[in-house]
């Protein structure tokens, strides 16, 4: 699945559209590498996104099959390893 679609689909952001922007102004990264909108995202990736003061770390532990998931089933999907900032 691809990041802008994965962010949306586990809740990590509301709205594609928001994920979208984020990855154009490089803020999200996939194992400390900045990404585009169209970069794959597999199990086992570290996805970090860089607000201004903080980042927020997340661990994939599974890919979704489904465009969205309920916010309730976010933790079967990605385990948030940090608050930094």
């Amino acid at each position: 699945m691809r990041i802008d679609k994965f962010l949306n689909a586990v809740n990590i952001t509301k709205r594609r559209a928001v994920a979208e922007d984020m990855l154009a102004h490089q803020v999200v990264f996939i194992n400390n590498q900045s990404v585009k909108k169209s970069k794959e995202v597999k199990v086992g990736d570290i996805i970090e996104i860089k607000y201004l003061d903080k980042s927020d770390k997340f661990k994939v532990l599974q890919v979704p099959t489904t465009k969205s998931t309920p916010k309730s089933k976010m933790l079967e999907y990605v385990e948030k390893l940090s608050d930094e900032g």
